[in-house]
């Protein structure tokens, strides 16, 4: 039934993953921003991308909060907001020491897993991260110490893993990786160091877990899956090397314009998702422009109702 004209099937249907785009940790995120610039005025100095979405930084530029990663660039006397990737022992000590009126926009799930890692240290544990380097969650997590915790982001490097001792050993992961290769990771640690401890709770997070089954459950009954997020978005790539894994096509895109006719060339049905850190808005639009490229019903799919809200940290009152 393929068209040869490059062109959508006639009947080609948008289906939308439940749940998708935001979860309550970007939620938060977001409105301690909005609501700093409203009760201080700008600027708002912000550590880091807020989250990983180039439409929610560009917006709240506008609104007048300037985003830096080094602390040397923000003013005596500035309200700061770290990310809600949580930020290392070493940056908090610095805008303490720069007498900035910090708020700190780290995931709550983020910071249990702080929380987890400076108890653990104080009884003596050292910790296998998994995770990937460079990831400014990743770099808040392990600045939670000056020594003792070892990154891995593959099954191989764990056989690299030279801890001071194995009496004492932990295991903690990046909250936005994919579920299935972190278990893949977590095995291979287990069979190296069987006595390792784990959370009493995996470290990643519902929303994480969420999208990705809703992937999971969308993909054999679409013959492409659109994903909504920014390069940067961890969780917003894992969806999409998901579906590819599922042996379905998939394209990430950050904005409706980012959308290549191409792809629905011959296709009825077009699956539509978004990372935890993309807005709805986004969503809309490109449901939107995939209707413009000859899309003539959408369909929501049945998933998990999110109703996880975290509160807002004290002083933040309007």
């Amino acid at each position: 039934m393929t068209l040869t004209d490059g062109k959508p099937e006639a009947n080609l249907e948008i289906v939308l993953a439940e749940p998708r785009g935001f979860c309550a940790g970007v939620d938060r995120a977001i409105e301690i921003v909005e609501r700093a610039l409203k009760k201080f005025g700008a600027p708002i100095y912000v550590r880091h991308e807020i989250v990983h979405n180039t439409y929610v930084v560009n917006d709240l530029k506008a609104k007048g909060a300037i985003f830096i990663e080094d602390l040397a660039e923000v003013p005596p006397g500035s309200t700061l907001v770290f990310s809600a990737h949580g930020v290392s022992k070493a940056v908090q000590a610095e805008a303490h020491a720069r007498g900035f009126d910090v708020f700190d926009a780290t995931c709550p799930l983020v910071t249990k897993v702080h929380v987890e890692v400076a108890k653990l240290a104080r009884e003596g544990y050292e910790f296998i991260m998994i995770g990937h380097k460079g990831h400014p969650e990743v770099e808040g997590t392990m600045g939670q110490l000056d020594h003792g915790i070892h990154l891995v982001e593959t099954v191989e490097d764990v056989a690299g893993v030279r801890p001071a001792q194995t009496d004492k050993l932990a295991v903690v992961t990046q909250t936005t990786l994919s579920v299935d290769d972190a278990a893949g990771i977590k095995a291979a640690v287990r069979e190296r160091f069987p006595n390792i401890r784990e959370p009493k709770q995996q470290d990643i997070c519902y929303a994480t877990q969420n999208r990705q089954d809703a992937v999971k459950l969308i993909s054999p009954q679409v013959e492409l899956l659109v994903v909504v997020g920014s390069p940067t978005s961890s969780n917003s790539n894992r969806l999409a090397e998901l579906a590819r894994k599922l042996g379905v096509d998939s394209y990430m895109v950050d904005s409706a314009e980012e959308l290549r006719p191409e792809w629905l060339a011959g296709k009825s049905r077009v699956g539509l998702t978004a990372g935890a850190s993309a807005p709805e808005v986004l969503v809309m639009q490109v449901i939107e422009r995939i209707k413009a490229m000859g899309a003539v019903s959408v369909r929501r799919m049945v998933g998990i109702e999110e109703t996880v809200k975290f509160p807002l940290p004290k002083g933040l009152k309007l």
